[in-house]
């Protein structure tokens, strides 16, 4: 209680605010629930930190604008007589508390005068899409939309011009930005859609006007924004109901996602897709290759990505590669070509010879699983498993922790280094109950953990680095 009050008392609070404004998207109700949660305001600025942005710096701006307009009218009317001492300090005291809220008024006035500058640049983004004749892919689903977005561009760029949005450009406004672009000669357009609540896909789809569609699957992703997964599901099939009898690849390996599929959607796993099938796969630090035939032909693929779990996103970009005219050589030339993405299982090795995998932006159940699956396959070395958990999961917190302890005791890691947060204690209690062997260390923050690394870890170990915390979420 006193550390959050004095952590309020500080020339940078201003800015922490606008901050969290910024971190939550400018989401006021997800602003206020961080507000509410944070217990030490110097400490908010841990993962991320305030980008320079016209709608930052003034808000910024209208802050520190608020805080003199309130220091000035109190001491206005303490030289009048007007106003005692008493009441001069309580007015000073109580001002970053009501900065936290007031500052919510001009964020409403820019966003009432971006709304219409918005709706015109989404509506000519709209129109411009209209009248372009690429084929357009969508891309929908709780998890690994990104690793399937570069997979279908990397593969599909060795035959057809394609063209798809860059970083986690997956809301209206930042499709419009990257629609804005385009050079009109684009024969492949390739969308991520974003979804944080109900109706935001079928927006989304309105926007983009997809040709076929791909639903990489179904979690507890995002759980705590959706309250239930049925809400979840409902949205992110907004892209089935879109897409009518188009074509749309739902992931197979995924419960949620494949058995809320319908007959006439293509169902894709590390087995195959529709006619192709997949033999043979096999993966290590080096990298994961499989033969994919179609009873005729059979062709021998390797790539650069770990595990097995991504051989079933290639598997349907190479059936959609086929779709559109590529040939096998052109798929094979596209699947050697596909790097690992940032901190999604990104291999790295040290000076010292110790590798790790960071996975820091994976923070899904699903994704989580499929690591641990990885981790479980590599052989004559020491594994470190590094995670503070997982965010958003809702009324599923517990239940999806437990899980993962139990998934780590089951593929013996060697040791677990818990980054505490909140669900760190279902981890261990998972860990403990599925009489794990190991050895488990607990650090408080993760800069303590990382710090602690190089101290732990000797040449040949693997540090596997498993989602990061928001600051959101401390």
């Amino acid at each position: 209680m006193i550390k959050n009050l004095l952590s309020r008392y500080n020339f940078h609070y201003p800015k922490i605010l606008v901050y969290m404004l910024q971190a939550s998207e400018y989401n006021i109700r997800d602003y206020f629930i961080w507000h509410w949660r944070v217990k030490n305001f110097k400490r908010v600025e841990q993962r991320k930190h305030f980008v320079k942005t016209a709608k930052s710096l003034l808000l910024l701006a209208a802050a520190w604008l608020i805080i003199i307009s309130i220091i000035g009218f109190a001491v206005y009317f303490l030289w009048l007589g007007a106003l005692n001492k008493i009441l001069f300090f309580l007015i000073i005291f109580i001002v970053p508390y009501i900065l936290a809220y007031i500052i919510i008024i001009p964020l409403l006035i820019i966003k009432l005068i971006q709304w219409p500058i918005e709706y015109v640049i989404i509506y000519k983004a709209r129109q411009r899409l209209k009248n372009h004749k690429a084929v357009k892919i969508a891309i929908a689903g709780s998890f690994g939309k990104t690793t399937m977005r570069e997979i279908l561009k990397t593969i599909l760029s060795e035959g057809r011009k394609t063209a798809a949005p860059s970083l986690n450009y997956n809301t209206p406004i930042g499709i419009s930005r990257f629609i804005k672009t385009l050079a009109d000669d684009e024969e492949v357009l390739i969308f991520e859609l974003g979804e944080y609540y109900p109706g935001d896909i079928k927006k989304l789809c309105n926007l983009v006007q997809p040709d076929m569609g791909i639903i990489t699957g179904i979690n507890e992703a995002h759980l705590q924004k959706f309250k239930k997964i049925e809400r979840t599901i409902k949205t992110i099939y907004e892209l089935a109901d879109f897409l009518g009898d188009k074509p749309l690849y739902v992931n197979g390996e995924n419960e949620l996602a494949k058995n809320n599929a319908q007959s006439k959607h293509i169902i894709y796993s590390r087995e195959g897709v529709g006619k192709l099938k997949i033999i043979n796969q096999k993966t290590d630090l080096s990298g994961t290759s499989f033969v994919i035939t179609n009873g005729n032909i059979e062709v021998e693929l390797k790539t650069n990505l770990l595990g097995l779990h991504q051989i079933g996103p290639i598997a349907a970009a190479i059936d959609i590669a086929l779709k559109i005219g590529l040939s096998f050589e052109q798929i094979k030339n596209g699947v050697s070509k596909i790097k690992s993405f940032n901190h999604r299982l990104e291999l790295k090795t040290d000076s010292a010879g110790i590798i790790t995998l960071d996975d820091t932006y994976n923070g899904n159940p699903d994704g989580v699983n499929a690591v641990i699956e990885f981790l479980a396959g590599l052989k004559n070395c020491r594994r470190f498993y590094v995670t503070p958990g997982l965010v958003e999961m809702g009324i599923k917190t517990e239940e999806v922790h437990k899980q993962i302890g139990k998934k780590l005791a089951e593929a013996n890691i060697e040791k677990i280094i818990l980054i505490k947060n909140s669900v760190t204690s279902y981890i261990e209690q998972g860990l403990r109950e599925n009489n794990y062997k190991g050895e488990i260390v607990r650090f408080d923050d993760a800069l303590s953990a990382f710090a602690a690394l190089p101290h732990l870890t000797v040449k040949g170990d693997i540090v596997l680095l498993q989602n990061d915390w928001p600051d959101q979420y401390q």
